[in-house]
């Protein structure tokens, strides 16, 4: 039997994921979560920290294993590679679907809504508690691509992380569509295997020419 507190963080995950932090209230949390307003009131004190707490529980998951990914890293003498680093993250990601499931789907749904919602505080709680993930990633994604300048490493960067996000969020829906079109079962880790070589290409140094608003 789910405690309490597993209740109300499985239902405010669902509907986080499904209608955004800012559309969801409290007292529909505690409608699906069958509990009253005091037992989210004693077991998180706010929306603020129970939003906290549903990503916080991927994170815990995800970092454990990201840092193991990471350690083999240091000091190695073999070559890093974009494709490389890229498939490290396969193992930490498949790793959430063992928390809830379609774990992977969800997380990276809440964690696109983390940065595209107005919620200073999550971004905030992030940056202070996980940040230092982006930043052993961003190092590691510039010792695969010493060609690429720190701006050009910005936007590629970006791009990339965005590009794996939105096609795991939509998980669901890619592989309806592949079935549908193609025929094709995918799963979350057939997802991100077609990611891999996409995200690959897209970080080799190209020489860069102006763009069509610069030419005009």
């Amino acid at each position: 039997m789910i405690d309490t507190k597993n209740r109300i963080l499985n239902s405010a995950e669902i509907l986080f994921a499904e209608h955004g932090f800012n559309e969801t209230s409290l007292r529909i949390i505690t409608s699906v979560a069958d509990v009253n307003l005091a037992a989210v009131n004693y077991h998180f004190g706010s929306k603020k920290i129970l939003i906290q707490a549903v990503i916080d529980r991927y994170f815990i998951s995800f970092t454990e294993y990201l840092e193991k990914e990471f350690a083999k890293y240091e000091n190695s003498e073999k070559k890093l590679t974009t494709r490389a680093l890229l498939e490290s993250l396969v193992e930490p990601i498949l790793k959430l679907n063992e928390i809830r499931p379609e774990g992977a789907s969800t997380f990276m749904r809440l964690l696109g809504r983390a940065y595209t919602e107005s919620q200073g505080h999550l971004k905030l709680f992030l940056t202070e508690k996980y940040g230092y993930l982006l930043i052993q990633f961003t190092v590691l994604v510039n010792q695969a691509n010493p060609e690429l300048d720190s701006r050009e490493m910005f936007w590629r960067l970006h791009f990339m992380l965005g590009t794996f996000v939105f096609a795991l969020a939509g998980q669901r829906a890619l592989s309806d569509i592949a079935e549908a079109d193609f025929n094709e079962k995918v799963d979350v880790t057939g997802i991100v295997h077609h990611l891999i070589p996409f995200l690959t290409a897209a970080m080799q140094p190209t020489l860069t020419e102006p763009s069509l608003i610069e030419s005009l």
